[in-house]
């Protein structure tokens, strides 16, 4: 099969650092012509992919800083890069949420979305409803519930490569928090609940400029306490290190969070999550096997004290079953395949109404 990976620019393929749904599309893509298919990857020209690639920009958008007054129209230039070539694929899969709705409803190949975030947004309602029929895939079903009435196609889970991250089999002493500074990832009840325990929290997450006054005004102040130890930004290398090696990882989040990368890195390296229940969280978590589910502060604080209990070898065991790459691809490749069976359908209907008149 010919498939063209359209991904944002705003970060490379996979990302140096942070950047969530550039590193679930090179997995994906890198999986694919693992399986023997042709995939065409449009990405920002740093990225680093076994697909061709084809560069849209010199490099990840947020790293040209100042330069890059507009990244729109970065992505409706490639809008038109995919067009002039779509008579080279038989599928297009877009992961740069709903900017290409009204050139992919007329393509003459079959394209389908992946929507990578959060759906409970007024303006989202008028949008899909103008595109009944786009093609869209959900990463949970808790994700899509705000939509629920849009054309999905079905829901896929994230998958990770099987050797990406080693499995630790004995646990750290530290609590670890990973991901982003905002008010919805809620690194302040993180910081409480290692209060509360008494336990070392290290906390490696980027600042967004948008999140900076939050930060600064909110988060900062609470890192003077000897049992917290703010990290910063990592990247992929230093994951296996820092997941590896935790107690457990805090995911106090407070919004309907579609995924949650974190959560299956950490089950990858063997280590257990505690984590607040929002969004995804039950789907992707095993209650009481890779983790614990928890309503309050309180429940979070016992749920420490009760990580012993659970076995890091059954973590990394649920994340081989349930989310690797190669499950990802295969689920993919599921929904291609009934795209294109869809597309013979509807042609041969067209071709048919033609003879007859």
């Amino acid at each position: 099969m010919k498939i063209a990976q359209i991904g944002p620019l705003y970060e490379s393929v996979p990302p140096k650092l942070y950047g969530g749904t550039e590193r679930v599309v090179s997995y994906l893509t890198d999986e694919l012509v693992q399986q023997g298919h042709e995939v065409i990857l449009f990405a920002s020209g740093d990225s680093v992919t076994r697909a061709r690639l084809v560069p849209v920009s010199r490099r990840a958008l947020r790293l040209e800083g100042p330069h890059v007054v507009d990244p729109i129209a970065h992505h409706v230039r490639m809008l038109e890069m995919v067009y002039r070539q779509l008579h080279d694929f038989d599928l297009v899969h877009f992961h740069i949420d709903y900017l290409h709705f009204p050139l992919a409803t007329r393509y003459p190949v079959p394209a389908l979305t992946t929507l990578h975030g959060r759906l409970d947004i007024p303006d989202l309602i008028p949008l899909f409803h103008e595109f009944p029929n786009v093609n869209v895939v959900s990463i949970s079903n808790a994700q899509r519930k705000p939509l629920s009435w849009a054309n999905w196609r079905g829901t896929v889970y994230h998958g990770l490569p099987i050797g990406l991250y080693r499995f630790q089999e004995k646990p750290g002493s530290y609590l670890a928090f990973l991901g982003r500074i905002s008010p919805e990832k809620r690194v302040d009840r993180a910081i409480e609940i290692a209060r509360r325990t008494g336990i070392e929290l290290k906390i490696a997450a980027k600042v967004d400029a948008v999140d900076c006054k939050y930060f600064e005004t909110k988060i900062r102040p609470l890192l003077d306490d000897p049992l917290i130890e703010f990290i910063g930004e990592i990247g992929e290398a230093e994951k296996n290190e820092f997941l590896g090696n935790a107690l457990a990882v805090l995911f106090p989040i407070d919004w309907p969070e579609p995924f949650g990368l974190v959560m299956i890195e950490a089950m990858a390296c063997g280590t257990p999550t505690i984590a607040y229940r929002n969004g995804s969280v039950p789907e992707v978590l095993e209650d009481k096997k890779t983790g614990f589910i928890v309503d309050n502060l309180q429940d979070a604080v016992n749920a420490v004290n009760r990580i012993p209990l659970l076995s890091r070898r059954t973590c990394r065991e649920v994340f081989e079953r349930r989310f690797s790459a190669s499950r990802m691809a295969c689920d993919y490749l599921a929904i291609y395949q009934a795209l294109l069976e869809d597309g013979i359908g509807f042609h041969a209907e067209k071709l048919g109404l033609l003879e007859r008149h």
